[in-house]
């Protein structure tokens, strides 16, 4: 379904450009309450819930935010135009995708709202919006609400910037509380007797995000010894050279800390990459597979089934398979994975990227309970990170982001098709390319995959040359 300002993520850009400014997050929040009451309307059995809190007689909506600098006047703004539809915004201050995505639920609201760009740069911002089951927004639903900036011509209700927004001081407080009880106490190989990370030196690197303010404290209140990195946010630094994006300086620092793991989030918090023992970094798809795998062993996987993305490695799909377990693939993008989920009624998933998605414990990406998640498959099996990740052997893969100054249609670039078709013939059925548009910037990816790497390079600057060509006069 074509939307002209949600991508694969939500609205994102550059702050103050055409898009990702506070007249337009105002509007945004008016035509997201607009859709609201639309949707209440057409949907009886979906009534505009109650707050859960004696905080407001109006349906309330949660809004959380990242670190950005740019973060408080786009809540105040979208707060506003929710305000001035009559519902009751309540801001939750900085606290990850995750923590909003579960308050929904928890507190029964009608929408959660995170203004963050996830892992961008800090000049670019951005909107995403959870329905009140605390799963992103379909596209469809997406659609709807830009039918309704587009049939009132973007106005917003009447409140002011600022006006009805209800502060709550300690906005991811019951995300910590619920987190830090995902460990079992008892029952495990080690950390029986006290807490259960006892002994254990962790790195955790934040990207100055706003995992600065859950993942910490969780970790410690288990019992680790936390060793720090990205950690000191000042607005403008967010995911700059670190977090899940950059995790060279996390596999150094696990190297001269002696730690047993090191964790790395994005900046909202949503994705997770790992780091064992020898410096050596696991992506997302190592990650569902070492936590796909040892399900399997137990028969503790629901529906034997992981859902993934056309862009994780074949090597996932040999090692579930294996085990006993079918792999499907969806879209790019992890609220395709979620609603794949939800149709198969599967409770893992989720991307190479690292959004990993245990349904059980939250319905969108949590990078914080990805990583517990393998801590305890390491706690129940014994064996450290770098002898678990071995479950994985990866196809030869290469991968490429090339900036772009436009997304002409992807049918119309001659020398891409003529160039993916050659490519395709020669990979054969144990082999696959990918090209598509990034749904969040300006770029286009490249995948080529094989068994046999000197060909995997050979297709793939074949493919980039194409690209290039291509794109060179547009």
């Amino acid at each position: 379904m074509k939307r002209k300002y949600f991508g694969t993520d939500g609205v994102r850009g550059p702050y103050g450009g055409p898009v990702v400014n506070d007249a337009f997050a105002r509007k945004l929040g008016a035509a997201a309450a607009r859709w609201l009451k639309a949707r209440s309307r057409s949907k009886p059995g979906l009534p505009e819930a109650p707050a859960a809190r004696p905080e407001a007689a109006q349906p309330i909506v949660l809004i959380g935010r990242d670190t950005r600098w740019s973060g408080p006047a786009l809540v105040e703004a979208v707060a506003a135009g929710l305000a001035g539809e009559g519902f009751a915004p309540v801001n939750l201050g900085v606290v990850p995708t995750p923590a909003v995505a579960r308050a929904v639920c928890a507190e029964r609201a009608v929408l959660g709202v995170v203004v963050t760009a996830s892992h961008n740069p800090a000049a670019d911002n951005g909107i995403k919006f959870f329905g009140g089951t605390g799963v992103k927004l379909t596209d469809e639903e997406e659609a709807e609400i830009e039918e309704q900036l587009e049939s009132t011509g973007g106005t917003a209700g009447a409140a002011a910037p600022g006006s009805g927004i209800l502060l709550r001081p300690d906005g991811a407080g019951d995300y910590i509380a619920a987190v830090s009880r995902l460990l079992p106490a008892r029952g495990l190989r080690e950390g029986a007797a006290g807490a259960i990370l006892a002994g254990w030196r962790l790195v955790l690197d934040s990207a100055h995000g706003a995992t600065c303010v859950t993942s910490p404290v969780v970790l410690r209140a288990l019992g680790a010894t936390v060793v720090g990195i990205g950690d000191a946010p000042d607005g403008r630094n967010i995911n700059a050279g670190v977090g899940s994006e950059h995790p060279e300086g996390l596999c150094t620092a696990v190297r001269a800390a002696g730690a047993r793991l090191g964790i790395g989030h994005d900046g909202d918090g949503d994705r997770c990459v790992l780091c064992d023992e020898k410096g050596e970094m696991l992506d997302g798809d190592e990650i569902l597979t070492i936590l796909a795998v040892h399900a399997l062993r137990r028969g503790a996987l629901v529906g034997n089934t992981l859902v993934v993305t056309v862009q994780s490695n074949l090597g996932l799909d040999a090692a579930v398979q294996a085990a006993g377990g079918r792999v499907l693939r969806t879209p790019v993008g992890d609220r395709y994975v979620s609603e794949r989920m939800l149709a198969e009624g599967a409770m893992l998933g989720g991307e190479s990227s690292g959004h990993i998605i245990c349904a059980e414990v939250s319905p969108t990406g949590d990078g914080l309970v990805a990583a517990l998640k393998v801590i305890e498959v390491m706690l129940l099996t014994g064996q450290p990170l770098s002898e678990l990740r071995r479950v994985l052997r990866k196809f030869p893969q290469l991968v490429a982001a090339l900036p772009v100054r436009e997304k002409p249609p992807l049918e119309s670039l001659a020398a891409v098709q003529a160039a993916i078709h050659a490519v395709e013939a020669d990979l054969g059925a144990r082999g696959r390319v990918l090209v598509r548009y990034s749904g969040t910037e300006p770029k286009i990816r490249l995948l080529v995959e094989g068994e046999d790497a000197a060909q995997v390079q050979g297709c793939f600057d074949r493919l980039a040359a194409a690209v290039r060509l291509d794109l060179a006069a547009v």
